[in-house]
């Protein structure tokens, strides 16, 4: 059953609102988040760790493995860690981490709570320049063992490069987004919704509408699983 809140969400997406992060940024208190790690998950989390398979290991500070519920309904995966979260090792802090937090607490998900949020590079890359093809490639076995030991029950990629790792495509955003995908992996098929990035979102404060839309359409989704 639906909640009230995505009622209303919707309602207010009909009148042509929209929440608060659409409009504005707005600072929301993260929740701390609680891994409780299996023997499998401590193992990827030291394999991930001690990686040396490209050349991102020489530059970074550590690697960003990943923060939230160890068993979560939602999976949201970006792009790959930024100078903050090299220094802090925790995805999607700073201005991107708070639009995040407003983007979640929209549709009722907060960090931490349900939601697990990961990166397809595990290291920062010098200058927060674009991932190289041979860097995603190096990272995404790490990313699809994440979600086989999770499970989550609705992915939402988060710009470019989540998106065409997920959806093993070279189209844009523009393209994937509106439409619900499937993950297959393993033996099991995960709906997946793409969306733009927040740092994206900041630079162009016009498009929060579209990801918005992108927002309820994930929400409707998981209602229906």
């Amino acid at each position: 059953m639906n909640s009230p809140g995505l009622w209303q969400e919707r309602a207010l997406e009909e009148m042509g609102l929209a929440p608060l992060w659409v409009r504005r940024e707005a600072a929301v208190a993260a929740t701390t988040p609680t891994v409780q790690s299996g023997e499998l998950w401590e193992a990827l989390q030291n394999e991930v760790r001690q990686c040396r398979a490209c050349g991102l290991c020489e530059s970074r500070t550590q690697t960003v493995f990943g923060v939230g519920a160890r068993n979560p309904d939602w999976l949201f995966v970006g792009e790959a860690p930024g100078a903050e979260e090299d220094a802090r090792g925790e995805p999607f802090v700073g201005q991107a981490g708070k639009l995040l937090d407003n983007m979640l607490a929209s549709i009722g998900l907060a960090r931490g709570q349900t939601v697990y949020i990961a990166n397809v590079l595990k290291c920062r890359p010098p200058g927060n320049r674009n991932p190289s093809s041979e860097e995603v490639a190096q990272c995404r076995n790490y990313l699809m063992r994440q979600i086989e030991l999770l499970e989550p029950r609705m992915i939402v990629a988060l710009g470019r490069f989540a998106a065409q790792t997920l959806t093993d495509s070279d189209s844009s955003v523009g393209k994937l987004r509106g439409r619900v995908h499937r993950l297959e992996h393993g033996a099991r098929n995960y709906p997946l919704i793409v969306t733009f990035h927040p740092s994206y979102l900041l630079r162009t404060p016009e498009d929060k509408r579209l990801a918005w839309q992108d927002l309820c359409l994930a929400r409707l989704t998981y209602a229906a699983l």
